[in-house]
């Protein structure tokens, strides 16, 4: 248990009860919650970035990775975590839900053990709002639990229809998004390597070279997504409408061809150096 990420810096009764969830051991952590109620209310001094002192609930999602696996009912753990908070009257439970499902949506290990559904299934029948997690979800490619979420009510933003491939809705949502959507909804084309999605976007009028919006890879311009693709299309689209090859992601201070070496994209390497060479 050793290297489990933050469990070395949990206070003895968290750290225990962290323990029973990483075990699956349901009827322990109900009673170590019967015993002990406020541990529902407690945030951990430890963490940083968006796990920056999280609550007891977070820890089931598992995101960020710190044992690589979930227990077999860890759906049951949750079910026990929520109902001793809703027991107790935990004031913060509904911002707990609310992040938890944007974890747990965003995270690979709940689709790889094949809970992600499930405990969608679960965090918002307990009342967590959808709308949030939905972005996420989309960032990170999990497009199952993407549906999931819309089906839950998140609403369908021309970034969601460009990302779950509902061609006809995003040419209905286009001419009235929002400057941020369409940002975003450029970077997503991007990332998901979509040329067809892309060229839509683009005649709607963006800017290809500005860093998308916060909670969509903010740190890159929709070229070095397209790059990271691997959709050689995608990538000719971009520089073929404008997109500057010399710009920066503000991460790792790396150019579009950047990071097609790094990340061993070998045909776009090369179309990128002829471009560059070209100039």
């Amino acid at each position: 248990m050793s290297g489990n990420l933050y469990f070395d810096e949990l206070n003895p009764l968290f750290r225990q009860a962290v323990s029973a969830i990483d075990e699956g051991d349901a009827k322990g952590l109900e009673r170590l919650l019967a015993d002990h109620p406020g541990l529902m209310r407690e945030r951990a001094e430890c963490g940083e970035g968006y796990f920056r002192r999280p609550y007891l609930l977070w820890f089931a999602a598992e995101n960020p990775i710190r044992t690589g696996r979930m227990s077999a009912n860890v759906i049951k753990v949750v079910r026990v975590m929520i109902r001793a908070a809703e027991r107790d009257r935990v004031e913060s439970l509904q911002a707990q839900l609310d992040y938890m499902l944007m974890l747990v949506s965003s995270g690979m290990v709940a689709r790889e053990c094949g809970a992600q559904l499930g405990l969608i299934d679960e965090l918002a029948g307990a009342g967590a709002d959808p709308s949030g997690a939905l972005i996420p979800a989309l960032a990170h490619r999990e497009l199952a639990a993407a549906e999931k979420l819309l089906e839950y009510g998140a609403p369908l933003t021309l970034t969601a229809a460009v990302c779950t491939r509902r061609l006809e809705e995003m040419k209905r949502l286009g001419p009235g998004a929002g400057a941020d959507d369409k940002r975003t909804a450029l970077a997503a084309a991007a990332l998901y390597g979509d040329a067809e999605a892309l060229a839509y976007v683009i005649g709607l009028g963006v800017d290809l070279n500005a860093f998308s919006p916060k909670g969509f890879h903010p740190h890159a311009t929709a070229l070095h997504q397209a790059v990271n693709s691997g959709s050689l299309e995608a990538v000719k689209l971009l520089v073929e409408s404008g997109a500057d090859l010399h710009v920066k992601d503000t991460g790792f201070q790396s150019t579009p061809l950047g990071w097609a070496e790094h990340l061993e994209r070998s045909e776009i390497a090369e179309y990128l150096r002829e471009k560059l060479w070209a100039v």
